[in-house]
């Protein structure tokens, strides 16, 4: 099934996730539920939609090359349509966030500001671009976490900086896959100034920081979620091993490790879920 381009533009199945693992954050800091995780989740995802839709308005050239099926390459959505759909997705997502409390309001607001300096300026700079977008990520479980005040923030910092650290990692090889695109568009790259072999290397220690803060939540979580996350983080660096060799895009895209990180990370999310569940109904003692 072909969905529109006013949906598929937002990513949903990647803005759901955002807004799941805020739910899923505010979850892991309290242990319960309350209705106002319907409005962080919204808040979430919504946002998530509107970076996703201006990011491809700004690279409107550079998907033209890279990723022309998408909606605006591909003639579904014109670049004036996307971004004023992005300024009513950013409204409607600030609006959630505002009726959840003050530390979800500020971080909802640092968020936008920085998903369109990324998508303005900070996409065709070396490494900020993709320090932005792993801070983006992480901080969803911030989001979460901060329902719950200052401390459901501290508590999920560990998960954060999990998927800070991978999605970074995931973001330096994107870029690598991207250099054509990139250098017709006038992007620079991390890959582009330090090699495709170099951008390997600074992935792999990317990810192998991911995992030792991977191993921070053992101390309350305990042995099944050691299991659980251990088997992840090996079929990571696993997967993530042979791209120091790779030497070309092509190469990186090959392997399809891109896409195979995206997978695990999601596997490391249903491992926080169990983990946090099994310590709520069968705490360690």
């Amino acid at each position: 099934m072909h969905l529109p381009g006013i949906i598929r533009i937002i990513r949903p199945a990647n803005a759901t996730i955002s807004g799941a693992t805020a739910i899923l954050a505010y979850f892991i800091a309290t242990g319960t539920l309350i209705p106002e995780v319907i409005l962080l989740a919204a808040a979430a995802l919504l946002i998530t939609g509107a970076g996703n839709t201006i990011n491809d308005a700004c690279d409107a050239a550079i998907d033209a090359i890279n990723r022309p099926d998408r909606p605006i390459p591909s003639g579904e959505l014109g670049v004036k349509t996307a971004y004023l759909y992005a300024a009513l997705l950013f409204f409607a997502g600030l609006s959630a966030a505002f009726f959840t409390n003050p530390l979800c309001l500020a971080i909802a607001i640092i968020n936008c500001v920085l998903l369109i300096l990324y998508a303005r300026i900070l996409k065709g700079t070396v490494l900020f671009g993709n320090i932005a977008v792993a801070y983006l990520s992480g901080s969803i479980f911030l989001f979460g976490g901060a329902l719950a005040g200052v401390e459901g923030l501290i508590i999920t910092l560990p998960l954060a900086g999990i998927t800070l650290f991978g999605t970074l990692s995931r973001e330096i090889l994107k870029d690598a896959e991207d250099v054509d695109g990139d250098t017709a568009g006038g992007a620079t790259t991390l890959p582009m100034t330090v090699g495709i072999s170099r951008s390997g290397t600074i992935a792999f220690g990317s990810a192998i920081i991911a995992v030792i803060v991977s191993f921070i939540p053992v101390l309350w979580w305990g042995l099944p979620y050691l299991v659980g996350i251990a088997v992840v983080d090996l079929a990571i660096l696993r997967s993530l091993f042979p791209t120091i060799r790779c030497t070309t895009p092509a190469c990186i895209r090959e392997l399809g490790i891109t896409t195979q990180l995206k997978y695990m990370m999601y596997i490391a999310l249903l491992i926080f879920l169990i983990a946090s569940a099994i310590d709520i109904f069968m705490p360690m003692k």
